[in-house]
Order: C-alpha cells, then sequence, then structure tokens
C-alpha cells in the first residue's frame, strides 16, 4: 500500500510487542476491505503508557488494540469505558470517536469462541483451572462464570492476586463456585484432577519457557488445554507441546487472536473482516 496524508492509523501497545502477529491480521483485514489504513506496534512500557495514550490523541490514531501488561492500567486514562469492558476491568480495544478514546473489551467473546472453534468446548456444567489472575484471567473467568461453568479455580504464583479477582466476580455469579489458590497449593487439594479445563492466561511461555510438568501430569485424561500464549516463530507453545504429549487436546491463541481481533475491527471500522481473512494471514 502507499501511505497518504489520508491514511488512518490503528496501533497495538504492549511491553513486549515484537511477539505480536496483529499487524498480520489487521492489515490483511484492511486490505481485503478496501480501507486505506495501517496497523502498527508501539512498544510502551508501563511508565510511558500515560504519554503514549495522550500521543494517540495528538496523532489522532483511529484504534487501538491493548496487550499486557496495560489492558489494566489504561482504564483511567480514557475518556468513556464500554459496560462489558467496565464489569471485566480490563480493556483490549480502544476506538478513537471523535477524539473520545472508548474502551472495548473482545477477549471475553473471543476466548469463548475460540474455545468452541477449536476445543470444541462448552464451559456448561464444567470445571475450570485458570493459570493467572491480570486482565485476561478477569475476562475469562467472567465469560466462563456467564457461560454456565459450575465451579473455576484460579491459580496464581501470587495467591493475593487470585482471592483479589475471585472476591471481586463472586458475588455477581453466585450459581459459579470460585477459588483462588496459589501454584504451590495446586497439588494439595484436587484442583487437577477434577479440571475439565485448563487454561493458561498468564504470560508463561511466552518467552519459550516450559509449562510445569507437575501441572500436567495432575490432570485427567479427558482434561483439554487451552493457552493464550502463542508463539510468532513455531506453530505451537511449549504447554500446548507438552499437553499433546501427555495425551490432551490442545490449542493455543491464535485462535482466540483471530476472534477477538474481528471483534476489535468491526468497532474500529463498522465492518465485518471477510470470513476466513485473518486465519490466512497466520497461515493458520
Amino acid at each position: 500500500m502507499i501511505v497518504q496524508g489520508t491514511t488512518k492509523v490503528f496501533a497495538i501497545l504492549g511491553d513486549p510487542v515484537s511477539h505480536s502477529l496483529s499487524p498480520q491480521l489487521h492489515n490483511a483485514a484492511l486490505t481485503a476491505v478496501g480501507i486505506n489504513g495501517i496497523y502498527v506496534p508501539f512498544h510502551v512500557v508501563p511508565e510511558q503508557l500515560a504519554t503514549a495514550v495522550a500521543g494517540v490523541r495528538a496523532l489522532q490514531i483511529a484504534g487501538l488494540s491493548v496487550t499486557v501488561p496495560h489492558k489494566e492500567r489504561i482504564i483511567p486514562l480514557l475518556d468513556e469505558i464500554d459496560p462489558a469492558a467496565q464489569r471485566i476491568g480490563a480493556v483490549n480495544t480502544v476506538v478513537n470517536r471523535e477524539g473520545r478514546l472508548i474502551g472495548y473489551n473482545t477477549d471475553a467473546p473471543g476466548f469463548l469462541q475460540a474455545l468452541r472453534d477449536t476445543l470444541d468446548f462448552s464451559p456448561l456444567h464444567k470445571e475450570v483451572l485458570l493459570i493467572g489472575a491480570g486482565g485476561a484471567a478477569r475476562a475469562a473467568l467472567i465469560a466462563l462464570a456467564q457461560a454456565g461453568a459450575t465451579t473455576v479455580v484460579v491459580a496464581n504464583r501470587t495467591p493475593d492476586r487470585a482471592v483479589d479477582l475471585i472476591a471481586s466476580c463472586c458475588t455477581e455469579f453466585p450459581a459459579c463456585q470460585m477459588m483462588a489458590t496459589s501454584l504451590d497449593a495446586l497439588h494439595t487439594g484436587d484442583f487437577l484432577g477434577r479440571a475439565d479445563l485448563l487454561v493458561n492466561t498468564s504470560a508463561l511461555g511466552l518467552a519459550g519457557e516450559s509449562f510445569p510438568s507437575a501441572i500436567i501430569a495432575g490432570l485427567k485424561p479427558s482434561a483439554l488445554i487451552f493457552d493464550m500464549v502463542y508463539s510468532r516463530t513455531t506453530a505451537s507453545t511449549p504447554l500446548v507441546r507438552q499437553g499433546e504429549s501427555a495425551g490432551h487436546r490442545a490449542a493455543d491463541g491464535r485462535s482466540m487472536l483471530i476472534a477477538q481481533g474481528e471483534a476489535a475491527f468491526s468497532l474500529w471500522t463498522g465492518l465485518v473482516p471477510p470470513g476466513g481473512v485473518m486465519k490466512a494471514a497466520l497461515n493458520f
């Protein structure tokens, strides 16, 4: 494409951001629908987030994707928060509407769509174990509770964060039993053996590091594994490879990236990207 004075600019803010596949997805979609636009990655460290958001306003950037670690921190810097994002407490999509920055969350519906598409999984009457307690975990927890999960256990290296996450959600969903624990304490109860689905919402594996093998070994044979992490250079993640080696069906975060990306694209442009365009951009 030829960048012109009328070219709309979309971007992703994150730390790190070099691994992101979002530019491939969104630039393919922009081309497919004929929009004169470009989508670029911006590496923004946490202490520069407010400055970056001010830059979004000054440069009239049309829309943003927001990734770790900014999904919660960006909220007070925006002009308006969509009710669903407000409930989740995290924003992954920002629309610049005539100078007003409006925050949305497409992670929750994208997560459920990815579970259906890749693992044929419905949370209804199921027990789920979430690893991590950040913005992505909160979106997943609320999505699972809304979809009818009977039990969701949140395990985090820092258990206080898991406790805080559960405390902020449990009263809204009394039909879903929510529990918090530390990663070390997973083996003391029957959390692993009861889980129908293990979901990694943390950044573990993003740098290629292995997932704790004892956690996978404690799962029941029929348990499914979903890793929100994805790799730019390989077709899967350490958790997916370890899970499959142990006999579990497993999927990485590319399907969720596509599902939430399609929803974000529609919010920015008012258009639905042609079916399969984003998936083809990943050779997925």
